[in-house]
């Protein structure tokens, strides 16, 4: 991969395939999603829930080589602040570490795949109720921030010892580090030679609580020095407000289209194309329309969202 250029991915979600819908079968076929993905002009792909794409390694990289896609990183959703499921989460953290690793080396892959970690989110009632307004008595106590924090270094740090790879954490509505503050929290917590950040716009916007898009810029300023990965996801100013109004669920704003195609919403994503650009990023944008299954085409709007970064430059 050359360094002289930002290079652009989608993933699985955006094709319908999330790791809340638990219906039995995939909205799009895994092998459709890869070609649409490819023809629409992406690059790169992320790996989307464990089973979907398929994870014999050698079959993986031939697929992903055959369309000349390279696999980005893989979202990895774990309970962090519960001590007993730390060896449930440490066993699906490394196993999937080690399928991206696999490929990216059967592939001869430049770039390294980063573990996407992040809460395993939608699973708490209240976090999930109140995504998008949460209220500062809503979060961890201290005693359950060292939990949390200390799971996520110790995952980190297993995965970068069995396979070279790093881990950069997701900040995730109806997850336990959704607002600003939790993922300050976050940051001041853990050691950041171990755990960056996968900086979403479109949650870090809803999950701001308010839908001011210079709250994004801000963001990138005060997270700079984290950020290891990047998630392109508008938000509707539309759907948030009316969320917030009549009280909706994660969950139900999901359906309603809170995190719309890129350049209907407010987040202003020319101006995080220019700061990216004037700082020289050198890894991927991923870009993910969280769909569920009927949610009009995820082909044409992979393409009207390719087509919108064009005209950023990208």
């Amino acid at each position: 991969m050359a360094k002289e250029r930002i290079y652009l991915a989608n993933a699985p979600c955006s094709w319908g395939t999330l790791e809340f819908d638990e219906t039995a079968e995939p909205a799009v076929p895994w092998e459709q999603m890869l070609d649409e993905l490819r023809t629409t002009g992406y690059e790169g792909t992320e790996l989307g829930d464990w089973g979907y794409l398929p994870t014999e390694a050698e079959r993986l990289a031939a697929e992903l080589g055959r369309r000349d896609l390279t696999l980005v990183a893989a979202f990895v959703p774990i309970m962090l602040k519960e001590p007993r499921a730390l060896r449930a989460g440490l066993d699906q953290a490394l196993r999937t570490a080690n399928l991206l690793a696999t490929v990216a080396q059967l592939n001869g892959a430049s770039w390294k795949p980063l573990l996407v970690l992040a809460d395993e989110n939608g699973r708490d009632p209240l976090r999930t109720s109140c995504a998008g307004r949460i209220a500062p008595n809503q979060g961890l106590d201290a005693h359950e921030w060292r939990i949390f924090t200390r799971n996520s270094e110790t995952i980190a740090r297993a995965v970068y010892e069995s396979t070279g790879l790093r881990t950069a954490f997701h900040h995730h509505c109806a997850g336990y580090v959704e607002t600003p503050e939790e993922i300050t929290r976050f940051l001041d917590l853990t050691d950041p030679s171990i755990v960056g950040l996968t900086f979403d716009t479109g949650h870090y916007l809803y999950g701001s609580g308010s839908v001011e898009p210079e709250l994004v810029e801000e963001a990138l300023r005060r997270f700079e020095a984290r950020i290891w990965h990047v998630h392109f996801k508008d938000c509707s100013p539309t759907v948030a407000q009316q969320a917030r109004s009549e009280g909706w669920d994660y969950f139900t704003a999901l359906r309603h289209g809170i995190f719309c195609e890129l350049g209907q919403g407010v987040v202003p994503f020319a101006s995080v194309v220019d700061w990216l650009m004037e700082r020289g990023y050198q890894g991927w944008i991923v870009v993910e329309q969280d769909v569920l299954p009927g949610m009009g085409s995820p082909y044409l709007s992979a393409l009207r969202n390719r087509q919108y970064l064009r005209s950023l430059g990208l």
